[in-house]
């Protein structure tokens, strides 16, 4: 009983942070037109890790990406800015987005 307590314990301290990342993300309107694992309007999560996986510079310039927007690198529809994300709120969704597997 106690071993299984102790992974559950292992398992919610593992996932809380991701899951509290993606909380962000929905609250912040970003799951409108992303989703983890799949394209929507914009890349999927997982695509964007893959993509600037080992770039040392990708949280700084995603986190940039989201506050400003973009467009050029996923294809013609271009990312408009969020005003609702303040500076530390995208690099914790960058940081999150770059976590993904």
């Amino acid at each position: 009983m106690k071993r299984a307590l102790l992974i559950m314990a292992a398992v919610a301290a593992v996932s809380a942070p991701a899951m509290a990342d993606q909380a962000l993300a929905k609250a912040k309107n970003c799951m409108a037109c992303h989703a983890v694992d799949k394209k929507l309007v914009g890349p999927s999560y997982q695509d964007v890790a893959k993509k600037y996986a080992g770039d040392a510079k990708a949280a700084d310039m995603l986190a940039a990406k989201i506050i400003k927007g973009g467009s050029g690198v996923w294809g013609a529809i271009p990312m408009p800015a969020n005003a609702q994300v303040n500076e530390a709120e995208a690099k914790k969704l960058a940081a999150w987005v770059l976590s993904l597997k």
